[in-house]
């Protein structure tokens, strides 16, 4: 056969997404979608047809384009769909009026009126604090020589540390925790479990929105109650769909964080040697560049939340048409070649990492002081304080928790030298 009658080599055939294979390596679906189609129309698990974005250009435009509305009002499929696009019980719970799903002129106001309260000064006081609970985590187990690093500290820290921050008490964060825990197992609890725990978070925000009203504290529910801005304030449903939001997306993306970070860490030995030895020396550089390689690398937002075309646009070389779902994949943009030099090599010294880990444009994420204030912290008292850490299984058999949105392990068992206590207050 001459040369020019030759077939093209066909493609490869296009990876099937969203099953369990997939949730444990995603990235070499990621990469071939990045290259074949790299603006990709699918059937999602819950039925919603959706684009996916993957290349970091097209990620970073439609990010910023003010043509893809966070608000579900505009999804083109019958209001029975909708409640398949958000947070799970968010609607039932009257707790959509959060920054997640509005536009401007609403998510202007509200983003300005939050940002008086949450502040990056707030955060940065409330450093020790975070430390305080960091140790107190480790101590439960730090004499046992082995543990489950989300159950019994992933998990947990988040948790605490924004319920303290919000002015929850003390002894009501527990219900938090329980509340928390079956939102986050994505349909593993019993049935409508997670719009039930979502209903009890509201109300009890709603009842300590009341107390706050009339006992002030310096906590940021209280400076959520005080901001205001030319005679404006939040209503009581913006508070509480508000203080619910910096919750939910607070707790979770920073489990992931500190999870997957610590797993790459782990499958990264050579990494992990460089980090444990710069912290031992009092460095502190590298741990902050490392936790922005660790978000890059395998962050705990694999999709940024739901956009939906207001109009008929053009993105990646696709026509969307109005009312159409567009999904945002940051894991697949955070590891796209024409942005990134060997964007699959955890490298934790990179500098030119403008990853979008926590967003780009207005819905950039208002906690991400928070999130790299636990990852570091988290991170560099683990390997410290217990520097032999290692899996206790096979990575084969780790597990990563079904979800559309975020990316995390159900459980990392370790084990290392028992160590002493930190005798800290908790």
């Amino acid at each position: 056969m001459h040369e020019e009658n030759r077939p093209a080599p066909a493609a490869p055939p296009a990876p099937t997404l969203f099953d369990w294979e997939f949730a444990t390596d995603p990235y070499p679906a990621y990469a071939w979608l990045r290259e074949h189609s790299p603006v990709h129309r699918t059937k999602l698990p819950s039925g919603v047809e959706a684009w996916l974005v993957t290349r970091y250009a097209d990620a970073r435009q439609a990010l910023a384009d003010q043509r893809l509305s966070k608000n579900p009002a505009h999804h083109a499929e019958p209001a029975h769909a909708k409640g398949k696009t958000g947070i799970p019980g968010e609607r039932k719970a009257e707790l959509m009026t959060h920054l997640l799903n509005i536009d401007p002129p609403d998510h202007t106001r509200l983003r300005r009126l939050v940002s008086k309260a949450f502040t990056p000064r707030r955060v940065a006081e409330f450093t020790p604090r975070v430390q305080e609970l960091t140790d107190h985590l480790i101590d439960g187990f730090a004499a046992r020589g082995e543990a489950d690093l989300i159950h019994e500290f992933a998990f947990p820290l988040p948790i605490y540390a924004i319920c303290e921050m919000l002015g929850v008490p003390r002894e009501d964060q527990d219900d938090f925790r329980d509340w928390a825990g079956m939102m986050i197992r994505h349909g593993g609890g019993p049935r409508g479990g997670v719009a039930r725990s979502v209903k009890k978070m509201r109300n009890y925000l709603v009842e300590l929105i009341h107390r706050k009203r009339d006992d002030p504290g310096e906590d940021l529910i209280s400076g959520l109650i005080r901001a205001s801005d030319h005679g404006e304030h939040l209503t009581e449903n913006e508070a509480a769909a508000m203080a619910f939001i910096l919750l939910f997306a607070g707790f979770e993306t920073t489990v992931n964080l500190i999870g997957n970070g610590l797993h790459s860490l782990f499958m990264n030995p050579g990494q992990r040697t460089r980090l444990q030895d710069s912290l031992a020396r009092g460095e502190s550089d590298l741990l902050a560049g490392g936790v922005e390689e660790l978000l890059r690398y395998d962050g705990p937002v694999e999709l940024a939340t739901w956009r939906f075309a207001t109009r008929p646009l053009t993105l990646g070389g696709q026509e969307v048409a109005a009312g159409d779902p567009v999904l945002v994949v940051l894991a697949a943009a955070d590891r796209d070649p024409a942005r990134f030099a060997e964007p699959d090599t955890l490298d934790l010294s990179r500098t030119d990492n403008q990853h979008l880990g926590y967003g780009h444009g207005i819905h950039y994420c208002l906690g991400a002081p928070l999130a790299r204030l636990e990852g570091q912290t988290a991170l560099a008292t683990l390997l410290t304080r217990l520097p032999d850490l290692e899996l206790a299984v096979d990575p084969s058999e780790l597990r990563w928790r079904g979800g559309l949105i975020m990316r995390g392990l159900r459980t990392l068992p370790v084990s290392f030298t028992p160590a002493p206590t930190s005798a800290k207050a908790p």
